[in-house]
């Protein structure tokens, strides 16, 4: 195996099937599960077949999980006898190794916390700040495929700290996919796309996706995180995302569409993207605050540009009926997050651009008299 290419160990995508078994629908649930039993039975993965009929209520197969149990324990017993054969008669090196060998078994099976405690031994006999890093990518790997933040985010500040005392670039472009997929599972669109960004030239990280999902990560955080007039530089002409995004459904025309002010187009796509959201074990929890944010940013976006327009031009400028555009801008602009007002009479909306300079009196104000309630009572508290 090639300095650039790490296995896929744990296999990320098993962690894609098992929440689209749990979640998905029906038909995706049935293929699902296919994949699932598939990859359980050619790996011989009896923790983590014990694991999926767990959380899936799904009856466990006794005469399967007994055949796949006999199957680890003669390989970990033969990674044992290598392990001890290492430390009789070879060196450090041999001896790493052999740990990191057991390390990988047990992780590739779903053996979670034993292959963490296995990475931990190993990351204490590895010689080498490469070799350390690669084996915390591996306990962060381990994290995201559970879910388990903490493990995440002890490993992101190891890998961080090991990295400033000597990592070399593709570690550190690793390591910035890494903390971006764990930041966009926690809704920091914004952190997300800035480090998927940063690395789109140099993307290696293929242990934990592909470049289509790379791709595909990188335009959706992008899209809501950066402002209008870095969208073109940063996207609409990257190299990188312009060799891949045609060959994701959807994903071009939604990239595009906002951008190019294509309404009807972008509420279309968006509406694509949204199932792809839902469908993800890393985005499920968050589609409804990310395609609430990007209709309010294509209102504010057309309206903008008007002091006023009618109702019927912004259902048809979308592709909706008024009664739809009607009830979205009322509910945005209730919350606050839609400077305009809407005239049912005349069937109008108009914009009130807040005054910055006004709003920063209003607040002066504001605190003012907070701060002269809090004097007076200190000073009837003296007197007393």
């Amino acid at each position: 195996m090639s300095e650039n290419a790490i296995a896929r160990i744990p296999d990320m995508g098993l962690a894609q099937e098992l929440f689209t078994l749990l979640h998905g629908a029906p038909a995706a649930r049935d293929a699902a599960k296919t994949a699932l039993w598939a990859a359980i039975t050619k790996d011989d993965m009896a923790p983590f077949y014990s694991h999926v009929c767990e959380v899936a209520k799904i009856p466990v197969d006794a005469a399967l999980l007994a055949k796949l149990e006999a199957a680890n324990t003669a390989h970990l017993e033969s990674l044992a006898a290598k392990l001890k054969e290492a430390e009789e008669s070879a060196g450090e090196t041999e001896i790493s190794d052999a740990l990191i060998a057991t390390a990988d078994y047990l992780a590739k099976i779903g053996e979670k916390e034993k292959a963490l405690s296995a990475y931990r031994t190993a990351f204490e006999k590895t010689p080498g700040v490469g070799a350390k890093i690669d084996l915390v990518f591996s306990q962060l790997r381990i994290g995201l495929f559970y879910g388990d933040r903490e493990v995440v985010l002890q490993q992101l500040e190891k890998a961080k700290g090991l990295i400033e005392k000597g990592g070399d670039w593709d570690r550190r472009n690793r390591c910035k996919v890494y903390e971006a997929t764990f930041l966009m599972s926690q809704r920091d669109f914004k952190a997300a796309a800035a480090l998927y960004l940063e690395t789109l030239a140099t993307f290696t990280s293929t242990e934990l996706m592909d470049m289509k999902d790379f791709i595909s990560y990188t335009v959706i955080m992008s899209v809501i995180a950066l402002p209008r007039t870095e969208i073109k530089a940063k996207l609409l002409e990257s190299p990188e995302v312009l060799e891949v995004v045609h060959q994701i459904p959807h994903l071009e025309a939604y990239m595009r569409s906002l951008y190019e002010c294509k309404y009807n187009v972008f509420f279309q796509t968006l509406a694509h993207i949204e199932q792809v959201l839902k469908a993800n074990v890393y985005l499920h929890a968050h589609y409804p605050y990310y395609v609430r944010e990007m209709r309010i940013l294509g209102y504010a976006q057309l309206l903008e540009s008007y002091r006023s327009l009618t109702l019927e031009y912004m259902a048809s400028a979308f592709g909706v009926s008024q009664e739809f555009i009607d009830r979205d801008l009322y509910k945005f602009i209730s919350g606050g997050r839609l400077n305009c007002v809407i005239d049912k009479v005349r069937g109008i909306v108009e914009t009130n651009r807040p005054d910055a300079k006004n709003a920063q009196y209003q607040s002066v104000i504001k605190q003012g008299d907070l701060l002269l309630n809090r004097v007076q009572k200190l000073s009837r508290v003296i007197n007393i």
